[in-house]
């Protein structure tokens, strides 16, 4: 077994459970970046602001073919918005209903976040506990030693007690590098949708023509 692995054995149950979550997160964090790229959440959503300025064009076919078959973020809350509009529905129910489509999409956005939160929150924690537990350890054998006790013994005890702190920071600050940028990204595309809501609702009612037109 090479020096990684003499670590590792040293180190004790906890740092395995690091490793574990180390790969769980790396896992996740990929997945997240995979999931947020198919819903454009980086995207500066040209296609849902072109819909929205067909719409207030009147000319909602072009609206329609603009956001058509896109299932981003913004395109899918265009989408839904222009179907919403073209209803028989009063104003306001067109707005919730907008509005349900928009909170039930970014809350789709959001899935996975949670999981990361609670890896910035355990993974220090298990390191500290890790640490703990190797001090104790190192402390109980200084004890047994009694006067004959080697300072070097007990200060390799102390590092390697410490390496599961390090292990814990190590796997803490990428998940809470990757929560914020997600986070970000989610943020600005509930922003962009919202406000692309508002100016088709504020662009006014689909003309008659396009109403017959369906």
């Amino acid at each position: 077994m090479g020096a990684e692995g003499g670590l590792l054995v040293a180190g004790g149950p906890v740092v395995w459970l690091l490793l574990a979550l180390s790969v769980f997160t790396l896992t996740l964090i990929f997945w997240k970046t995979a999931r947020l790229l198919s819903l454009g959440a980086w995207s500066g959503g040209r296609a849902a602001e072109a819909g929205v300025a067909a719409f207030a064009l009147g000319d909602v076919d072009a609206a329609r073919t603009a956001v058509s078959g896109r299932e981003t973020l913004r395109s899918g809350l265009v989408r839904a918005a222009i179907e919403a509009r073209l209803g028989a529905a009063s104003d306001a129910a067109q707005r919730e209903e907008v509005e349900r489509v928009g909170r039930a999409r970014l809350e789709a956005a959001r899935r996975g976040l949670r999981a990361l939160e609670l890896v910035v929150t355990i993974a220090p924690l298990l390191g500290l506990f890790g640490t703990v537990l190797g001090m104790i350890e190192a402390f109980q054998a200084l004890e047994a030693a009694g006067a004959g006790a080697d300072a070097a013994a007990l200060a390799g005890g102390i590092w390697v007690a410490l390496l599961t702190t390090a292990m814990g920071m190590g796997v803490a600050i990428p998940a809470g590098v990757a929560l914020a940028w997600f986070e970000s990204a989610i943020d600005r595309a509930g922003t962009d949708m919202e406000d692309l809501a508002t100016r088709l609702f504020l662009a006014g009612a689909p003309p008659p023509v396009a109403r017959a037109a369906e």
